[in-house]
């Protein structure tokens, strides 16, 4: 039993030891350049904070006393025979260190405090980053700011820390590992760059004030040249370039194409002094435009973000670059789609419908025409003495297929269909008594594909058209109701004498629809779906009128029953011809 006991505690004390972990070892580079001056204080300084379990110092070459400073403040010294440069000497030292975290520190600070190598080191510790970067208050900057920052801003505009190019470091060595080491002194924005395009978490950490030697303007410059390369290389390589070229372009022609998509579909709507066909015409255009570009820049995404690394930063920063023109393009979609949302379909006619005016493309042009812009129409009290007519505008008038001079019957009463004044294009003026039946008020506005609704069901006694007809002497109208949509009909065919005087459409129910000839009734049709006579006759005089129904075909009139109206009026003025 006392062995069972032993075997479970030692069970469980390897559990607690897997679970709590081996704490972090911690290192410190320090690369120097003849520094006797500070070394050994950097030294002392990284040494005396108690997580940091060694020192190295990278002696890149130097010519003065570096090496025995440091060795004396108790620094691991690695030499370089000859100045290798800083990337060099950052390399060298993570290759020789061990930690579990490296910090970079460089070895001319002159007040290094130890709770400035907290602030680099605490946040990975606590988990907090892969990477800690420092700023802190200095003079010069010279470079970060005259180059480092604009090129950033240009090719990285993601990356936002105020001293891009603080020398000290501090990183997990997991981390470090996908990072390329430059070899100069490009080394500290080259991690800054490799860490945020593979996805590191970077924290920018303030360590207050420290003093760095000024350097002259001949180092400057060489800072700046190899800081510039580093960039470049680096905005080459991940991308960036042809992201600023030819996607940068596609970008801009693809929303381009969208603006005058959305231009047309605007001008078609708003825009009337310009004829409907050149909108028309440039939101076509444009359309085409905008594919063909976002077909190119999808191609392009696709080719840069299958890249095995840095596809997320890289996404991260297309879209942070062109966030503005990106939600550009968002509100372009948007005004299409709303423009084009509301679309109506009946009597072969796609209606377009926005709150302006309404786009109506005919499938089937009976005059020449396939689109149309209608209303909107607002509606107003009739003109004085008007009370048994209607001013409709020629769009409205279109919509109900109905013509000027046909009558429209509601309550039992007729008002004549009648043109509107000049300038009143898109108004409707109508009795009160008619208002009040179809409760509208004045001022209220009706879009083109509620016209139908509005009106459903009132009885129209509507003109056919006979040209092309020998007989010239006969006119003739059909009484039908209005309807809200599509159902399914009859063809009526119409003959004089068995030469054909024109043809119609309407839905037919169940029951009788009666035959006028100059104001008399002169027959009484008893329909019946189920069965149905195909011809049906009537007599004036020696003449013979054929109505012909023949099979069902889609319509939006219904034919107007016995007790409501007349189902067809003809009248015939003299001897047909």
């Amino acid at each position: 039993m006392s062995w069972l006991i032993l075997i479970l505690i030692f069970l469980l004390s390897a559990i607690k030891n897997n679970k709590d972990g081996d704490p972090l070892r911690v290192s410190v580079v320090i690369p120097a350049y003849n520094e006797e001056k500070n070394v050994s204080h950097v030294v002392k300084t990284a040494l005396s904070c108690n997580y940091v379990h060694e020192v190295l110092v990278v002696d890149d070459g130097s010519t003065d006393n570096t090496y025995e400073k440091a060795k004396v403040a108790g620094a691991s010294i690695i030499r370089h025979t000859t100045n290798q440069g800083k990337g060099a000497a950052l390399k060298t030292g993570f290759k020789h260190s061990k930690g579990d975290i490296v910090a970079f520190i460089d070895g001319d600070l002159e007040n290094l405090t130890t709770k400035q190598v907290d602030n680099m080191i605490k946040p990975i510790l606590d988990g907090k980053a892969d990477i800690t970067k420092t700023k802190f208050k200095r003079e010069a900057g010279r470079v970060t700011e005259l180059t480092a920052k604009p090129l950033l801003n240009f090719f990285f505009p993601e990356i936002k820390f105020d001293q891009p190019l603080s020398g000290q470091f501090a990183a997990k060595r997991t981390a470090l590992n996908k990072i390329r080491f430059e070899e100069d002194y490009g080394v500290d924005v080259g991690i800054v760059l490799d860490a945020d395009v593979k996805g590191l978490h970077i924290k920018e950490v303030d360590i207050g004030h420290i003093n760095h030697e000024m350097s002259n303007l001949a180092d400057l410059n060489v800072v700046a040249n190899e800081v510039v390369r580093t960039i470049v290389d680096r905005a080459m390589e991940y991308g960036r370039v042809t992201m600023m070229d030819s996607m940068g372009k596609f970008i801009r022609m693809g929303i381009l194409g969208l603006s005058l998509s959305s231009l047309g579909v605007f001008g078609v709507f708003f825009i009337r002094i310009i004829p409907a066909t050149i909108w028309i015409i440039i939101a076509f255009v444009g359309m085409l435009m905008a594919i063909y570009y976002i077909f190119k820049l999808i191609k392009r995404s696709f080719h840069m973000l299958v890249r095995q690394e840095g596809r997320t930063q890289s996404l991260k920063s297309f879209t942070y670059m062109h966030f503005p023109i990106l939600v550009s393009g968002i509100i372009l979609i948007a005004m299409l789609s709303t423009l084009l949302g509301a679309v109506h379909v009946y009597d072969g006619k796609i209606s377009i419908e926005p709150n302006s005016g309404n786009l109506i493309i005919w499938k089937n042009s009976t005059n020449n025409k396939t689109f149309d812009v209608r209303g909107p129409y607002t509606v107003d009290s009739a003109l004085e003495n008007e009370n048994t007519s209607i001013r409709i505008p020629a769009g409205a008038l279109d919509t109900f297929s109905l013509t000027y001079g046909d009558k429209l019957y509601i309550a039992g009463q007729g008002y004549v269909l009648n043109q509107p004044r000049p300038g009143e294009e898109n108004i409707i003026r109508i009795p009160l008594q008619v208002r009040q039946n179809l409760d509208l008020g004045v001022g209220e506005v009706i879009q083109d594909g509620n016209l139908r609704k509005v009106f459903n069901n009132v009885y129209a006694q509507k003109s056919l058209s006979t040209e092309g007809s020998k007989s010239s002497n006969i006119t003739l109208q059909e009484g039908i109701l209005i309807q809200n949509s599509e159902e399914k009909g009859r063809q009526v065919n119409i003959y004089v004498d068995n030469e054909k005087l024109t043809s119609t459409s309407g839905v037919m129910t169940n029951g009788s629809y009666t035959i006028y000839i100059n104001g008399q009734k002169v027959r009484t049709i008893k329909f019946s779906e189920n069965s149905f006579m195909k011809e049906y006759f009537v007599y004036w005089g020696a003449h013979e009128i054929k109505i012909q129904i023949q099979d069902e075909v889609i319509t939006d009139s219904r034919f107007v029953p016995a007790n409501t109206g007349k189902f067809l009026n003809f009248n015939i003025t003299g001897n047909i011809d």
